[in-house]
């Protein structure tokens, strides 16, 4: 069976760093930081006073009233970039077969909010079960594919990915290899997130996974400093159109980059620690080179997990060296959760297009916030510190690793 080619030929995003794709772009090259004070919720109680937030969000601009109280953020969010990436792909919806077409998403946790009020508001009452109608369908993680493919009237694959932090670059894999099967044309995909609420705080501090550098939360984020105490909470969506190389030269697309590999691996180690020599890591990446049917020399830029906690840096950096041996020391590696926080589920979606966009452009993001070297990384490793670096981009990779010991990687490379 010939395998069919996938292109990506649209983007969109809702980010701390800009709420479209440009603005998005612009800013990570710019090394802007996304963090701030949480203005979601009065957070004087917690361990963590600050988060990634998305800024100047107003439903109203895209949704009525009414429409957007039946929708979690997590899903409004989804909706808001799989429309912008609709248009960015230019793609005319009375031209296509609907029934090869269709939506992968990615959550790692869904309607979190949703599911806090309701309970709180329950619990708080005389045991009357007096919940909302919405309560569910707001809250489940599938919804969010569910009502893309309602808006778009795409009939065909359609389900939402769920394995924590790898969610949504899970979706991404799994929507390249429907197409390549032939079983669509096009698919949305990506992931959203919504966690920044007092749950979703409060359990993470709980975990003693996120930072508390609250007097300085722009430069909390620090991916492979020696000061780095964990990761801080993101959210946002990023919306990627996948198509079919053939079916998108026909209708004269433009295509961003080709979609040439995915893997997947388990640790099978730890339900939130990462393997401490990185063999989930190391595997995940060769899976996706061969998938690829890349050597390692031929990979340029690295978007890593990076999600600057000590142990989860440390494993990644030892399995980027295992791989690629000496080619580790020429390529570029950053951690754009530098700038944008950790967003979960919708994570790999964000940092896939970062790794597109830096094809498509010819420059690796940097990896901000770094202040000490720290002597257990390699110094000849290029973490692209600071400020972004102009170089060649042919093929980018993009790592992203979740609880539970779920990894995956995915592969972009420059268009033939």
């Amino acid at each position: 069976m010939q395998l069919k080619r996938v292109v990506v030929t649209g983007l969109g995003a809702l980010t701390p760093l800009g709420n479209n794709l440009n603005a998005y772009w612009d800013n990570l090259i710019k090394g802007v930081s996304g963090a701030g004070p949480i203005t979601k919720f009065d957070p004087e109680k917690f361990k963590t006073k600050f988060a990634c937030e998305v800024k100047g969000y107003d439903p109203n601009e895209h949704f009525d009233r009414k429409e957007a109280r039946k929708m979690d953020l997590f899903t409004q969010y989804a909706l808001v970039t799989a429309e912008e990436a609709m248009q960015d792909a230019g793609i005319d919806l009375e031209s296509i077969d609907k029934l090869k077409a269709g939506v992968i998403w990615g959550s790692g946790i869904g309607g979190l909010r949703t599911f806090q009020e309701e309970v709180a508001s329950f619990a708080q009452g005389d045991g009357t079960p007096r919940f909302n109608p919405f309560f569910i369908p707001k809250m489940i993680a599938d919804i969010s594919a569910g009502m893309i493919s309602i808006k778009y009237g795409f009939n065909g694959p359609n389900f939402v990915t769920v394995s924590a932090c790898a969610s949504a670059t899970n979706a991404m894999i799994d929507a390249m290899t429907y197409i390549k099967l032939g079983k669509a044309n096009i698919m949305i995909t990506g992931g959203s997130e919504a966690s920044v609420t007092e749950a979703g705080m409060g359990g993470f501090n709980a975990m003693k996974a996120l930072s508390e550098r609250n007097d300085s939360p722009e430069t909390a984020s620090r991916p492979f400093d020696k000061d780095r105490d964990g990761f801080v909470l993101g959210e946002g969506a990023g919306a990627l159109i996948l198509e079919e190389y053939e079916h998108a030269k026909a209708r004269g697309a433009k295509i961003y980059a080709e979609v040439v590999g995915g893997g997947m691996s388990a640790d099978a180690y730890h339900i939130t620690a990462p393997h401490p020599e990185g063999l989930g890591a190391y595997n995940v990446m060769i899976n996706a080179l061969e998938d690829a049917h890349m050597k390692p020399e031929e990979i340029d830029y690295i978007n890593v997990h990076g999600t600057s906690t000590p142990l989860g840096d440390i494993s990644e950096a030892a399995a980027i060296e295992k791989v690629f041996g000496e080619h580790a020391y020429k390529l570029n590696i950053s951690s754009t959760k530098s700038m944008t926080g950790h967003l979960l589920g919708a994570a790999g979606a964000i940092e896939a297009i970062a790794s597109v966009m830096a094809i498509k452009h010819q420059i690796a993001p940097p990896t901000i916030n770094h202040f000490t070297d720290d002597d257990q990384f390699d110094p000849r490793l290029n973490f692209t510190f600071n400020k972004a670096q102009e170089r060649t981009i042919n093929a980018a990779l993009s790592n992203t690793f979740g609880f539970g010991g779920h990894n995956t990687s995915v592969i972009f490379r420059k268009i033939d």
